[in-house]
Formats: structure tokens, C-alpha cells, sequence
């Protein structure tokens, strides 16, 4: 087991994780401001967006770009500047780093390299507005981002339909007509959601209703702002199993997975994976090979 004895080991750097506001600049702590301060390098994910906060505060530590398309090349860079002593922030565009957010490399390789990392709490969309959804709080499921293609979205919900956790995930306005249709697909029409929007901005909403509203709200109304998409936990898990493909043998259930939108390679693959039973198999037996 790994054990990092004390903070205070001078030999070599901290690296911080600090948390941005997710809209509202006063939701910064002052502990994430201190910090910014002190440290001898903050990565950023788009040092021009974290410029505009480090303005704002009147922070004039240097910067460095890190993001998802210069993390192989960036993490030995840092790892170096952290054992050479410095002390270094990671922060995210918006919100805590790592969830649905570039981070966790970083992160997994200072702790095998033995350097302190050391977590800031502050603000985070998904918990935001977990608390003001009217949803079950706990336990919930946190997903994020799903896939944007349509076929790997179904085979993802369709192996949370059970889930009894309030679930939750992030959207982008352009993408949330389809998702919303997707989810209503997997989940049913009558699946209790809520949609929060510009959170802690001055165009903060809440919207609540079923899937099968929502999604047809949408249909007709433009979605503006980023979106926490959050769903209700399936209130009676085993008798959904039973009741959904109840019945129908293994090749209904193939077609009735296609019908809801997935490929014919990608329904057998679920069925038989629901069945416990192997996919050449089932695939052979679909196409009466």
C-alpha cells in the first residue's frame, strides 16, 4: 500500500485540484483563489478561458495548456516541474477536474510517481442540481457525457433501464433533442426526469416532467445553455427485467431490440448477453446459420 507520509516534503511538488465555477465567478472558494496564487504553475484546460478568472481575481500565476489532445505529450512535461519541486493547480474549464473532464491521467500518474496530490472541494453540475431536482438524492449514478451516436446511447441506456439509483448525465444543447427521444426510448415515456440549465447563471432553470414530455417540449422549442440531464431510478427493477422481453424467445427479442434502434450485430450482442448465453451463438441461431 501506498502512503504518502507527510505534505510538507519538500523534495518535491503538490499537485492541486482546484474546481471553477460552473457559471456564478462568486462560487469561487477562497481556498481555490489562494491557491491559484501560490502555486508556481496552474494547467489549464483552455488557458484563455482560465485567463478571464485568473483576471478577475487579479491572479498572475503562469500558465500551461492541459487537455484531452495533449495528454500523452503534457503529463511527463509536469511530472518533471512537479519533481523538480514545483508546486502545480489543475483546473478545469468549469467545475471539478476529472469528471467529465480532463484530469485523471495527471492524477494517476503523480500518485504513482509518489507526489502529493491534494483535492480542492468546490463546484459541481451534477450534485448542483441532484439537490434541487426533487429526485431521490441517494444512492445516485452518476454517467456524464453518453455516446453521440444513436446505436451506442440505446445499448447504454438499455443496460441502465434497471438501474434504481437517480441517474445522471451531462448534454449539450445541440444534442439534447435526440438524446432526450433516446432515453424516452429506453427508459419509457413515464420515467420521472429533470432538466437544469445555465446552472448558477442568471438564466438558471429547472424543468420537470416525464421523458416522454420533455422530449416532445423540445421537439418544438430550441434548448439553450448546458444541460444536467437527470433521470429517476426504476422503482421496481425485477419486475421490469421480467416484463420486458417476458415471453419472447431469444430471436423476438433481437428483433425487438432493433425495432427500439440498434444494429442487428449490436441487438444479438445484447440479448445475448442478457441471456447469459454466447454471441456466436445466438448469431448463428438469428440468422439460421
Amino acid at each position: 500500500m501506498q502512503q504518502i507520509s507527510s505534505f510538507n516534503n519538500q523534495q518535491v511538488g503538490h499537485l492541486y485540484l482546484v474546481p471553477t465555477p460552473i457559471g456564478n465567478l462568486d462560487d469561487m472558494t477562497f481556498r481555490a483563489i489562494k491557491t491559484l496564487r501560490d502555486v508556481d504553475l496552474i494547467a489549464a484546460e483552455d488557458t484563455r478561458h482560465t485567463q478571464q478568472l485568473l483576471n478577475h481575481f487579479e491572479i498572475d500565476t503562469r500558465q500551461i495548456s492541459f487537455h484531452e489532445h495533449n495528454t500523452e505529450q503534457r503529463i511527463p512535461e509536469l511530472l518533471a516541474k512537479l519533481q523538480d519541486g514545483m508546486d502545480i493547480a489543475q483546473c478545469s474549464d468549469a467545475g471539478m477536474p476529472s469528471i467529465s473532464d480532463p484530469g485523471k491521467e495527471l492524477v494517476a500518474a503523480a500518485v504513482q510517481a509518489g507526489i502529493p496530490v491534494i483535492p480542492l472541494p468546490g463546484a459541481n453540475a451534477g450534485l448542483t442540481a441532484l439537490i434541487a431536482s426533487g429526485l431521490v438524492p441517494q444512492p445516485f449514478y452518476f454517467y456524464g457525457f453518453l455516446e453521440r451516436k444513436h446505436q451506442q446511447q440505446v445499448t447504454a441506456l438499455q443496460e441502465l433501464v434497471n438501474r434504481p439509483e437517480t441517474m445522471i448525465f451531462y448534454e449539450a444543447p445541440h444534442r439534447l433533442k435526440k438524446t432526450l427521444a433516446t432515453m424516452a426510448e429506453a427508459f419509457g415515456d413515464d420515467r420521472p426526469a429533470v432538466l437544469a440549465r445555465e446552472l448558477t447563471k442568471r438564466y438558471e432553470e429547472f424543468s420537470r416532467g416525464h421523458l416522454g414530455e420533455l422530449r416532445d417540449w423540445f421537439t418544438d422549442h430550441q434548448a439553450r445553455g448546458e444541460f444536467v440531464v437527470l433521470v429517476a431510478g426504476n422503482p421496481n427493477p425485477q419486475a421490469a427485467a421480467v416484463d420486458n422481453d417476458e415471453g419472447l424467445s431469444l430471436t423476438e427479442q433481437v428483433d425487438k431490440a432493433i425495432v427500439n434502434g440498434l444494429s442487428t450485430n449490436a441487438a444479438i450482442k445484447l440479448v445475448a448477453k442478457r441471456n447469459h448465453i454466447k454471441r456466436q451463438e445466438l448469431y448463428k441461431q438469428y440468422h439460421n446459420l
